[in-house]
C-alpha cells in the first residue's frame, strides 16, 4: 500500500499525517509506503513547521527529517490512496493531476471517519499551538481508521 498525504504547504498538516501513519505502520510491521506533499511550492525542501514537529515529538513521533515537496501529477500513478486535508486541496490535486486524475483513489482524509461529509482538517498555520494539538488528534483518529480499513487487504 502506498499512501500520499496532501495539504497546501506540506509543512503543517500533511507531514503530521505522514508521521502519524508511518508510526502506526511501523508498530504493526506493515510494508506500506507513506509520503506527503503540498499543492503549493511555498515550502519546497523545508522541514515541517516547528509546532508540527513539537506536537509530533510530544506524541513520540519524530518528523524533523521530512522535507516539503510539491504534488506532481505522476503522484496519481505512484500512490494507491491520496488523502487531502480539505476541499481546496482536493480541487488543487484534481487540477494538477490533469489527465491522470483518479477520483476513486483520492479523498478527504476525514471522510474515513465521517463518510461523505467532506469535513476538512483546519490549517493550524494561522493559529496557536493549541490548533496543532487539535489537528494531531484529528489526524491520529483518521490514520487509525485507514489502518483498520486497509491493513488486511
Amino acid at each position: 500500500m502506498k499512501i500520499l498525504m496532501v495539504c497546501l504547504g506540506n509543512i503543517c498538516r500533511s507531514p503530521l499525517a505522514e508521521g502519524i501513519l508511518r508510526h502506526k505502520i511501523a508498530q504493526r510491521k506493515l510494508g506500506w509506503t507513506v509520503d506527503s506533499a503540498g499543492t503549493s511550492n511555498y515550502h519546497i525542501d523545508e522541514p515541517p513547521h516547528k509546532l508540527s514537529q513539537k506536537v509530533a515529538l510530544e506524541n513520540g513521533i519524530d518528523i524533523s527529517d521530512l522535507r516539503g515537496r510539491q504534488f506532481k501529477k505522476n503522484d496519481m500513478l505512484t500512490f494507491d490512496r491520496i488523502y487531502v486535508m480539505d476541499a481546496d486541496n482536493y480541487q488543487d490535486v484534481k487540477r494538477m493531476s490533469k489527465e491522470l486524475w483518479n477520483a476513486d483513489k483520492t479523498d478527504l482524509i476525514m471522510n474515513e471517519l465521517y463518510p461523505h461529509e467532506n469535513r476538512g482538517v483546519p490549517d493550524p498555520w494561522y493559529g496557536t499551538e493549541e490548533g496543532y494539538h487539535a489537528v494531531y488528534k484529528m489526524l491520529d483518529h483518521a490514520c487509525e481508521k485507514i489502518l483498520e480499513k486497509y491493513e488486511n487487504i
